[in-house]
């Protein structure tokens, strides 16, 4: 955990810097535009820790793979996930190192990501705080293939507060072919595109606390519905159901948001959007503590809830938004520590600076 540590502290740093020498804008919905160059290396500090490491999640996986796999046009077309076997075959044409896989991986969804906190964030900062204390960032290092579909799709955010649906959905075709599961982010946008706390934002909510208390019969029409998919593979997983307090803190931004929604509104004209895409995230987590499944597919939402958090502070007075502001540090800081020291034990380690490891 040190370097993960370093790097919070550092990222934090820069990203307060880049803020703090903003300039005005009218056309980033914060109203600043934070400093580019400051930003950019922030971002290049996010690719670095991310592309140089060799474990966390998954990550072995996917270098095991890349070792032992013949990447034949045969394996390409017959394997799932088409577009990322192609990004392999290419990249072996060049190099039997997966390191090289580990970082440009990394670097296409980290400079994605950041580029859209730093368009869409009100507070550049604390979004990248929160990408890295909500665990987003560490599941970005397990889940390689969704989480780039996930920069990918959230690339387009543009066109999914302008509802043009000819440019968005295109771009989510195109996610697809690194994992398959983005694609059902297509119906998702023709859902999220309308007010916030409706009618159906309590049919949502009373859908998921359904799903919860009769999971048993959900879950068997879900896995025989997906059974001959990639995905039916989870019907035999015993992997258990997310923390609950990890849960809570998918909840909490929203019930901010709830409260403050009138002036979120007046500030940003497409906050609502950004509400229902976290809350959908919330659904997901709600029922993913019966079935891990539903946080995967929860990944696809939790970089809207960053986004959401970044704006929850100026909910609250401007006399008050100063405590605020350190409460959502502190706060965060805590589940941090308890999620990835207590919960995960995570250890990051890299062939790069084995000092740490």
């Amino acid at each position: 955990m040190t370097v993960l540590w370093i790097h919070l502290a550092f990222a934090f740093m820069l990203s307060l810097s880049a803020r703090y020498f903003s300039t005005p804008s009218l056309s980033l919905p914060a109203g600043v535009r934070p400093n580019r160059l400051l930003v950019l290396m922030t971002a290049l500090w996010f690719c670095l820790i991310s592309g140089i490491r060799n474990n966390i999640g998954d990550t072995e996986m996917y270098v095991h793979s890349f070792l032992t796999d013949n990447f034949t046009w045969q394996y390409v077309w017959t394997n799932d996930d088409i577009g990322f076997n192609i990004f392999q075959k290419i990249l072996k044409l060049y190099t039997n190192d997966p390191q090289y896989m580990i970082l440009i991986t990394a670097l296409v969804t980290n400079m994605l990501i950041m580029t859209m906190l730093y368009k869409y964030a009100r507070l550049f900062e604390l979004a990248v705080y929160i990408y890295i204390t909500s665990g987003a960032f560490i599941v970005s290092m397990n889940g390689i293939r969704q989480y780039l579909a996930t920069s990918m799709v959230f690339a387009a955010t543009k066109y999914l507060f302008e509802g043009n649906w000819k440019r968005y959905i295109p771009v989510v075709l195109f996610a697809s072919l690194f994992h398959q599961s983005a694609l059902i982010l297509i119906p998702i946008f023709f859902i999220v595109r309308r007010k916030a706390w409706t009618t159906s934002t309590l049919l949502l909510l009373g859908v998921a606390v359904l799903i919860v208390f009769g999971y048993s019969q959900f879950s068997e029409m879900l896995f025989s519905a997906i059974k001959d998919t990639q995905y039916g593979v989870y019907q035999s997983l015993s992997e258990g159901g997310a923390n609950v307090v990890r849960v809570a803190f998918y909840g909490l931004p929203l019930i901010v948001a709830y409260l403050g929604r009138e002036k979120l509104s007046a500030q940003f004209k497409d906050i609502d959007v950004i509400v229902n895409m976290s809350l959908i995230g919330f659904v997901l987590m709600l029922v993913a503590t019966q079935n891990w499944i539903f946080a995967r597919l929860a990944i696809y939402f939790t970089v809207y809830q960053i986004l959401l958090t970044a704006w929850i502070v100026k909910a609250f007075r401007r006399k008050d938004q100063k405590l605020v502001y350190l409460v959502v540090l502190v706060v965060y800081l805590v589940y941090f520590f308890y999620e990835n020291v207590i919960t995960l034990g995570i250890d990051y380690r890299s062939d790069l600076i084995p000092w740490f490891n």
